[in-house]
């Protein structure tokens, strides 16, 4: 189960990274294009709002990196830290919404592996 888990939170660390390359026009994309606006189009952060919003994609997608790394390795605090950064995900997911609708799906995939491993005993010594 660690290793469907790690690999799952891999793959979204990876995704996070379209929220990073996106608003520093780094690459371009139909299914996420470039806005300075969030929620839904509801705030304007202008360009500079939307590229300090691109760093903490970068950084969710970095510590989805290395939560995965620690699930692999047994690490003793890889389980708060998962369930921590895929709530802040969850909330990146809701400024990047709609585009961002599979991450949100994605994050309660995780969330969901996460409770009922810790329920039913899949990560031992956590």
């Amino acid at each position: 189960m660690r290793m469907i888990l790690a690999t799952l939170l891999l793959g979204h660390g990876v995704a996070h990274v379209v929220g990073f390359a996106v608003p520093w026009k780094l690459v371009t994309s139909t299914e996420v294009p470039y806005r300075t606006t969030v929620a839904g189009g509801l705030i304007d952060i202008g360009p500079t709002g939307v590229r300090l919003v691109g760093i903490l994609w970068l950084l969710v997608a970095l510590a989805f990196v290395s939560v995965s790394v620690g699930v692999l390795q047994h690490g003793t605090s890889w389980y708060r830290e998962a369930f921590a950064i895929v709530m802040v995900s969850l909330v990146l997911c809701t400024l990047g919404w709609p585009e961002s609708r599979p991450g949100v799906v994605a994050n309660l995939l995780i969330l969901l592996l996460l409770i009922a491993g810790s329920v039913l005993g899949w990560y031992p010594g956590v």
